[in-house]
């Protein structure tokens, strides 16, 4: 496992971020998983690495399929994310219509 990998796992199981998970730190954490805690839980120079270890597509389609969908719960998240990493000019009706999109997968 990378070492950065290593570094925001251990972060993130110290910090309780896997409450609803069985985790033991020799645990593999998918990167979806990996990806969404770390965008909910850590600080910015931790997402900072997520960029140098996956692609900004796969960070932004976890970031979309994982927080965005969840409306107002991240939105305050959702809105600093979008700006600052996703180059979102308008984030309250990209995620807007990323919700109603998501809605609309189950009509």
């Amino acid at each position: 496992m990378n070492i950065d990998k290593e570094i925001l796992s251990k972060k993130l199981i110290e910090r309780n971020s896997f409450w609803s998970y069985n985790m033991r730190q020799d645990t593999h954490i998918p990167d979806e998983l990996l990806i969404e805690k770390t965008l909910i839980y850590l600080d910015i120079e931790d997402i900072n690495i997520l960029f140098s270890l996956f692609p900004y597509q796969k960070i932004k389609q976890v970031w979309r399929n994982r927080l965005v969908i969840q409306g107002d719960y991240y939105r305050s998240l959702n809105k600093l994310l979008a700006w600052m990493y996703f180059d979102i000019k308008n984030p309250d009706a990209y995620m807007k219509t990323c919700v109603t999109q998501h809605i609309n997968k189950f009509k």
